[in-house]
């Protein structure tokens, strides 16, 4: 019975308790000191506030119209402008990807990879569509054409020029564009550059097309420039990773090969 009377004591004094020592009370004046300065301080700042906003009205409102007509101009933009030039651009690109795809695939391949570049027929070549669709995707996907052609076509530092300038996330093309510039610097005698790039094309995708082939090329580059170690690393990333890439069909030869030199 003593302890719940204590009990019953003690939630008395928790809700309904009056302060009845100097402590008690002095705690209560600091609480609701507290409290007083809390709301006082957020009226002040709400004032304040509301002070600034009549004072700054007429910039407040310059500046929420600028910020609308800023949205409201890219979206007319993109509807209006960029939208049909894209279009427009891939249609005007339809022909030189023609001629590219049939020189690719035929037999009178320079003739062809010209055509791609320099248009025929009244149509647009792909150096066309760069200068005429500057920011389209047309126009980065023709320096990408423009640059594999030029390297069909021996004109080595215009192709790495051109294929330095295509940006892709394309799982096939991304890899190719950095192999190409790859291919370029080897036929221009600068093969630390080449290697640099191969291995820029490693790094940037990994599929069963494109990574077991610079990897080859990577691996036969580093072995040229006396590090088998490195060259040895590629080869058998080819035999562990990609057992049934075509590369892989003669590699043993290679990781021998490696390895001797690696050894000595």
């Amino acid at each position: 019975m003593r302890d719940i009377n204590l009990k019953y004591m003690a939630t008395y004094k928790k809700r309904g308790h009056k302060p009845k020592t100097k402590v008690e009370k002095q705690q209560n004046i600091e609480e609701g000191s507290t409290t007083a300065e809390v709301f006082n301080t957020l009226d002040e700042t709400a004032s304040k506030t509301e002070a600034f906003v009549a004072k700054n009205q007429l910039y407040i409102y310059i500046i929420v119209g600028v910020v609308a007509a800023v949205v409201l101009g890219s979206l007319a933009y993109k509807e209006y402008v960029a939208e049909p030039k894209e279009k427009l651009a891939s249609n005007d690109m339809f022909q030189a990807q023609k001629f590219f795809n049939e020189a690719v695939n035929g037999v009178e391949k320079d003739s062809l990879f010209t055509l791609a570049l320099n248009g025929g027929e009244g149509k647009y070549g792909m150096l066309d569509i760069i200068e005429e669709y500057s920011g389209t995707q047309a126009a980065n996907l023709a320096n990408y054409y423009a640059g594999t052609a030029y390297l069909r076509l021996k004109d080595y530092k215009n192709a790495v020029s051109y294929l330095s300038e295509f940006k892709s996330d394309d799982e096939i093309l991304a890899p190719l564009a950095k192999g190409n510039i790859g291919d370029a610097f080897v036929q221009l005698n600068q093969p630390e550059d080449a290697l640099s790039y191969y291995e820029d094309a490693i790094a940037l995708r990994d599929n069963g097309y494109t990574t077991p082939m610079y990897l080859y090329k990577a691996g036969a580059l580093a072995l040229d420039l006396g590090d088998a170690d490195k060259a040895l690393g590629y080869f058998k990333r080819i035999k562990d990773e990609f057992p049934d890439s075509s590369e892989a069909s003669s590699i043993d030869v290679f990781i021998g090969k490696a390895e001797v030199l690696a050894s000595k």
